[in-house]
């Protein structure tokens, strides 16, 4: 699993009323079938009185599990548009439900349709995704004087600094993609004049916010 697109936050809530309706929509971030499951029916017996609770969830780096259920909306009116929503932004890992406490104001299947996706959709720009990247941790050792300088370097090459560690030497953690790795020492070390080494690490994803 090289990349992925998720939610940000490990919960997340967002609503909005159409029609007196109320559209509740709870997003967790999953590892797999099991979790979504527990976390469909937490939420479904928070919301036990309510009077729709729809799910959808999509698990895996190819979207190996894919389920939804319209809870007794009319069929194809609720958790696939839902589904649809979450494959159409590329989520995965992602489970979603969308409690409907009924207004009394019959929305049609169109009008269903409309309300399940939008809220998916626009919860999701609400709160936020992340895209996953695999990469590997390298640690850069370098000198104090030269500390500021490679920083500033890392950042207007836009390399994500996990950790920067203290003792004889500065320690700057960076994630690498693995085919860039040897580039990048290259150009480090021309950059400072081999004034630095290097430490190669274990792998690790690193989660940048989605504009």
């Amino acid at each position: 699993m090289e990349r992925f697109f998720t939610i940000a936050p490990q919960r997340a809530l967002w609503e909005q009323t159409i029609k007196k309706s109320d559209f509740i929509v709870n997003f967790a971030r999953v590892n797999n079938e099991e979790e979504a499951q527990a976390f469909v029916e937490e939420i479904s017996k928070k919301h036990y009185k309510a009077t729709h609770n729809v799910f959808a969830y999509v698990i895996g780096p190819n979207d190996e599990i894919k389920r939804y259920s319209d809870n007794g909306e009319p069929s194809g009116t609720a958790g696939v548009p839902m589904l649809e929503v979450l494959q159409k932004n590329h989520v995965r890992n992602v489970a979603a439900v969308i409690t409907r406490y009924f207004g009394g104001i019959k929305l049609g299947a169109g009008g269903l349709i409309r309300a399940y996706a939008g809220t998916t959709a626009q919860g999701l720009e609400a709160i936020g995704m992340v895209e996953r990247l695999f990469q590997t941790k390298v640690t850069i050792n370098i000198d104090y004087k030269n500390n500021d300088a490679l920083t500033y370097w890392l950042k207007s090459h836009d390399y994500h600094i996990l950790d920067t560690q203290f003792d004889t030497e500065v320690h700057q953690i960076v994630a690498v993609q693995d085919e860039k790795i040897k580039d990048f020492e290259a150009e480090l070390r021309n950059h400072f004049s081999d004034n630095l080494s290097f430490a190669i690490g274990d792998p690790t994803y690193l989660e940048i916010p989605v504009k």
